[in-house]
């Protein structure tokens, strides 16, 4: 069975330039025409339209809630979890290298590939037929999200900490970046001057080390 059709039935959109479903499928280990740009494309566009809807949808929560809630409706899991509903695994071209290591299961591979989606239906139907897919995507998500049980992460934690006793914000910097494209290992420092603490952390990304080591910094702190 043609796995494109089925996917536009399950996001609710059919494209009138499938070339463009096509790119937005494939990844960099497969050809040179991916969708890394439409997942940039993408990525602005969901962050846009799921902003707007937790504004409308929460007129009384103030910024803070709502930027938590966005990063986390927004955040890889999230997506991945979306496009594993979608079985969008089946529809991905990948290059015979994810093929073997079993990339259609990644989550990072998978999430991109939705933003991609995203940046597609734009481009092929404009923002209205972006909004409907997204509000299709993410309707159980968006409805029972709660703005009171959303924790903050290690970095608002650490700089809200540290604004509270006016002091500089920390400064993070990316001290090496080790392995293949799709596997990388980011190693990054979190340095607050006012406290000479210094800390590292390791992730298969930029924020997520960045997290590690905005939280072993707040351990520091409250230890």
């Amino acid at each position: 069975m043609n796995a494109l059709p089925v996917l536009q039935t399950r996001i609710g959109y059919d494209f009138t330039q499938p070339a463009l479903l096509q790119q937005a499928l494939t990844h960099r280990s497969f050809s040179a025409t991916n969708n890394e740009r439409l997942e940039f494309l993408g990525d602005s566009v969901l962050n846009f339209i799921i902003a707007h809807q937790l504004f409308n949808l929460f007129p009384h929560s103030p910024e803070g809630d709502l930027s938590r809630l966005r990063a986390k409706l927004v955040r890889e899991a999230s997506l991945a979890e979306i496009a594993a509903d979608l079985h969008l695994g089946d529809a991905l071209k990948l290059g015979e290298g994810e093929m073997k290591s079993a990339g259609w299961r990644r989550p990072s591979i998978l999430a991109d590939a939705l933003e991609a989606i995203v940046g597609a239906v734009y481009l092929d139907g404009g923002f209205d037929a972006a909004q409907k897919v997204v509000s299709l995507l993410y309707r159980d998500k968006l409805h029972t999200i709660d703005p009171t049980s959303i924790d903050k992460d290690a970095k608002s934690q650490l700089q809200e900490y540290l604004q509270s006793k006016k002091m500089d914000l920390p400064e993070y910097q990316v001290i090496s970046i080790e392995g293949e494209a799709h596997a990388q290992t980011f190693t990054v420092q979190c340095f607050i001057k006012k406290l000479m603490l210094t800390t590292t952390g390791v992730g298969t990304s930029r924020r997520v080390a960045e997290q590690q080591a905005a939280k072993l910094a707040m351990d520091e702190i409250q230890t």
